[in-house]
């Protein structure tokens, strides 16, 4: 099961949400100097030091790690193997940026911060990091893996039977390639040598001592066996926050597959009007999603979904992460609202678009929800800020139309977006999260701008579009700041059944024909001998 698409961030989040209250029940129960252990390999740094600290305050003795994980001795022999398909490079023409000048950039930042290292534990950074992809999670090309990167040495630790001599020869010397299970060894040792090496030149009586950097995301084991608190330094990944900042042929994919990715989507929503309206046909969600994902399979570069669609009729469009499932879907009917959240992977990028139809005729009710949406869709799109400005301060943007109306949604209106990597990409993104206040946005950031409106029982509004952060021109320049700004790469027209126009400013009109003439002008092309297609772009891409 996938924990990192779009459907697997929810049901992550929701683990997340059981385990906190496990642990809190766990504390509650260790009063009379009771001793609680647990597995530091599944609990984070900074949930384990809450977690103790709540159980000495009930009035147990300490939180302590277990090496020995119980759930595993009584699995035995019955665990199933990790995977073991190949890695693979991702080639420069795609990465825009070589391993090694990620790794210099990173040792700078050692450097500033006078640090031993940095363990890096997320499986997407170590991917990015060394331009690898894999397959070991569902709808994410990453793999199981570690690295740590220090001022002299870089090192990957990922099982052999996994590594090609393709994968040989692209690190090449620069890398040292470690069996994945070696990471906890080799990081007390690490830990011992920086602590002779420190002892040695004297820095341990002359200035602060060089600690290992860690993601607060990390594993309390690492902490544990870098030598706890004292020598770890626990903080947002610098990786994370590199790979956040596409570079210029990432931006270029990024535009490039979203194009391809429109045109399959166009594609499809004419060939399913058609067969759910003239030919009468009895499609269920699940047969609708499997066309999409042929049609997308056709594309250059596709490499797989990047989560599971979300195909949805009438009220199972209100569900906001909903999943439908062979023989326990619902039939599409034609009379109602339909919304589809998908998305793919491509070699030259990442994909992830909602666009919510009608085949009939809308309520008044429907039309105003999405029209409400789609104008806080542009409030984003088109907001300009100045530089140091964070998603948590534009995510009133998207909202402001509908809370005029009394209206919200609970959800957030934006996610950052990797370059084929994980759909769901940190550490930036637009919505009330607190940590959405602490990463200030950048030109370079990708990320979803999806407002939405959902009526329980009845029917659900979403509309997404990827954009991206730039640098625009303003008039002043306050502050000597530059400013910042969004360009949409979605290419997917919206729904002209849904539009009440008379909702519409002259600027948002403007948008909307502005913006349909570039998805006709970008993906006509694909159409070529395809007039059912052709006729439906044209007709959904006509002048409000």
């Amino acid at each position: 099961m996938s924990l990192l698409g779009k459907n697997g961030h929810y049901r992550y989040s929701k683990i997340v949400h059981m385990i906190s209250l496990t642990l809190s029940r766990t504390a509650d129960n260790s009063e009379g100097n009771k001793t609680v252990g647990v597995d530091p390999t599944v609990i984070t740094a900074p949930d384990a030091r809450k977690l103790g600290e709540k159980i000495k305050k009930k009035g147990g003795a300490a939180l302590v790690g277990v090496k020995t994980n119980l759930v595993d001795v009584i699995w035995g022999d019955s665990r199933p193997p990790r995977p073991k398909e190949k890695v693979k490079t991702l080639p420069l023409q795609f990465a825009g940026k070589s391993f090694e000048e990620k790794i210099e950039d990173l040792r700078k930042e050692l450097e500033k911060k006078k640090s031993a290292g940095l363990i890096v534990s997320m499986l997407d950074e170590v991917a990015w990091l060394y331009n690898l992809r894999g397959n070991d999670i569902p709808y994410n090309p990453v793999f199981f893996s570690y690295a740590i990167i220090t001022p002299a040495t870089a090192t990957i630790y990922v099982d052999s039977n996994k590594v090609s001599p393709d994968i040989e020869s692209h690190l090449g010397d620069k890398v040292q390639v470690r069996p994945y299970d070696a990471i906890l060894g080799d990081t007390k040792i690490l830990s011992r040598e920086q602590d002779l090496a420190m002892t040695d030149t004297g820095e341990t009586s002359t200035g602060p001592k060089r600690k290992f950097m860690i993601s607060t995301k990390a594993s309390w084991a690492l902490s544990l066996e870098l030598g706890g608190e004292d020598k770890v330094e626990e903080l947002r990944s610098p990786v994370g926050d590199a790979k956040a900042i596409k570079n210029k042929t990432e931006l270029e994919g990024m535009r490039a597959c979203h194009i391809r990715d429109g045109a399959a989507l166009s594609e499809y929503f004419a060939w399913l009007e058609e067969e759910l309206i003239e030919k009468g046909t009895t499609l269920d969600e699940v047969q609708a999603a499997d066309k999409l994902e042929h049609i997308r399979s056709k594309k250059h570069n596709f490499a797989g979904l990047s989560f599971d669609t979300i195909s949805s009729t009438g009220a199972n469009a209100a569900v906001i992460h909903y999943k439908p499932e062979p023989n326990n879907c619902s039939i599409i009917d034609p009379k109602a609202v339909y919304l589809c959240d998908s998305g793919a992977q491509y070699f030259d990028g990442t994909t992830d678009t909602t666009r919510t139809i009608h085949f009939g005729q809308p309520t008044d009710l429907e039309r105003k929800s999405y029209t409400l949406v789609l104008k806080g869709v542009i409030a984003l799109d088109t907001a300009v800020f100045p530089k140091g400005t964070s998603g948590f301060a534009l995510d009133t943007l998207a909202r402001q139309f509908l809370w005029e109306e009394g209206l919200d949604y609970r959800h957030g209106t934006g996610h950052g977006v990797g370059s084929y990597l994980n759909v769901h990409e940190g550490p930036i993104g637009v919505g009330t999260r607190i940590q959405y206040s602490e990463v200030a946005l950048s030109a370079g950031n990708v990320l979803s701008d999806e407002p939405g409106y959902y009526e329980d029982g009845n029917f659900g509004i979403r509309i997404e579009n990827i954009i991206m952060a730039k640098e625009v021109e303003t008039k002043h320049r306050f502050g000597d700041k530059p400013y910042l700004g969004f360009e949409h790469v979605t290419m997917v027209p919206m729904c002209r059944k849904l539009i009440d126009a008379g909702l519409l400013s002259a600027k948002e009109r403007k948008w909307i024909n502005a913006y349909h003439e570039e998805v006709l002008e970008k993906t006509k092309g694909f159409f070529d001998g395809d007039e059912r297609t052709m006729r439906w772009l044209e007709r959904e891409t006509a002048e409000i």
